[in-house]
């Protein structure tokens, strides 16, 4: 959670490290070792049965080797292994509860989930693809060469990752609501909390804020970005921390504070508080522009909102950190990285300039509302890829040797025998 990109030996122990964090990940949750023997040979083909377990262990392998961190790696195998697995999932080959999938967290390798369901695999698949698109979209937000102090992300780079962030969102929109409706109330109900709707609600629009978030960073650093752009995108931006908020925490709530959950809350609080001190800086600066004195007291008032809010989100920060698994906050970038400086000096400056009309009517003393705009990033579009070919009952039929095989062991069956 936070660090899962921890690199791991093969046959050596996890080394032990405080992993850096811009777009934070929840958990990666990786395949373990299944049954795939266990698939009747009479019901799929030999080659058919044979790449879906190879693929598969070749999953298994590359992610307890490298920790989730070969991400193009396991992103190709899992999009080639999806289209296998469509076909497990089909009602007409009967298959969607022949099988057992095993999965567990990379962080607690104790916490397995076993269900015997292709649909349960389906999602644990997306839901991994979904987690490396966000270690992904951290990458670029991390240069190699940085100072601890200092934080300078190309503008290609924060592009990419708004690209990688609304990637995200569409793979867990898409489990949203066209995967967990396939499951039975009981499987679902059994789910990890990291699994779960409200959760997975919760992350996507986390990666739209922080997508926002980059945006807001982008429009700092172009000369044509107008103020209206900029505060517009910080309001943005808080309305989507606060809708990721209420989602987490009625998970949190429901699963009696796990874990995951809890870190993932702490996060989102932090960031929720710098977007709100964002928006109200931004929306100070706009009423400031007028003529009006209430309109100046009122801006003041914004930058004095927006000073104390930085404050909490300092706290909010160290406190996100320091909870388990222990990580690494970035320093500020983008957008942050210019406010962190100018809301201080704004709300010192304004209060030098306006304090005396606020201490001769303490009435004017009122925090103005944030505008209200209509979200505009939205997760992408995902859709399934095609069933792979050797699912096409056209193109193959089962060996009748397999089926003769299979009834002839079903009849000297003691347990199956005639009663006289």
């Amino acid at each position: 959670m936070g660090c899962i990109s921890s690199m791991y030996g093969i046959g050596k122990k996890k080394k032990k490290t405080i992993r850096e964090v811009s777009v934070f990940i929840p958990c990666l949750r990786i395949p373990v070792q299944s049954d795939m023997h266990k698939i009747p040979r009479a019901l799929i083909p030999k080659d058919l049965a044979h790449r879906i377990t190879s693929l598969r262990n070749q999953i298994v392998l590359v992610s307890h080797s490298t920790g989730g961190s070969a991400i193009t790696e396991l992103t190709k195998s899992l999009e080639e292994y999806l289209s296998l697995l469509l076909g497990l999932t089909s009602k007409e080959h009967g298959l969607q509860e022949l099988v057992e999938f095993r999965w567990k967290e990379l962080e607690d390798g104790r916490q397995v989930s076993c269900v015997q369901n292709s649909w349960f695999e389906l999602l644990s698949v997306l839901h991994m693809m979904a987690m490396l698109t966000l270690m992904e979209a951290n990458l670029k937000l991390i240069p190699k060469e940085s100072a601890l102090s200092e934080r300078l992300v190309s503008p290609d780079c924060m592009r990419d990752a708004v690209d990688l962030l609304l990637k995200a969102a569409g793979y867990l929109n898409f489990c949203i609501h066209n995967v967990l409706i396939r499951l039975p109330t009981d499987i679902k109900n059994k789910l990890p909390s990291v699994m779960q709707g409200s959760f997975l609600d919760a992350i996507s629009h986390q990666a739209l804020a922080q997508g926002t978030e980059v945006q807001l960073g982008l429009a700092v650093q172009s000369k044509n970005a107008t103020l209206s752009v900029k505060r517009r995108l910080a309001c943005e931006q808080l309305n989507f921390f606060a809708k990721a908020y209420n989602f987490c925490l009625s998970e949190v709530n429901a699963k009696d504070g796990a874990a995951a959950s809890k870190k993932q809350l702490l996060f989102i609080k932090w960031k929720h508080l710098e977007a709100k001190a964002a928006a109200y800086y931004y929306h100070g600066l706009i009423l400031d522009k007028c003529t009006e004195p209430s309109s100046h007291v009122s801006a003041m008032c914004c930058f004095l909102a927006a000073e104390e809010l930085l404050v909490e989100s300092k706290k909010a920060c160290l406190t996100f950190c320091l909870a388990e698994p222990t990580t690494r906050a970035s320093p500020p970038w983008g957008a942050m990285k210019h406010l962190h400086k100018k809301i201080p000096e704004t709300a010192m400056k304004k209060s030098q300039m306006y304090g005396c009309i606020l201490e001769q009517d303490k009435g004017l003393k009122k925090l103005p509302e944030l505008p209200e705009f209509q979200l505009s990033l939205k997760p992408d579009e995902y859709e399934l890829p095609e069933v792979d070919s050797g699912w096409d009952s056209g193109k193959w039929e089962i060996p009748v040797p397999a089926v003769q095989t299979t009834l002839k062991e079903h009849l000297n069956d003691p347990d199956h025998q005639p009663q006289t």
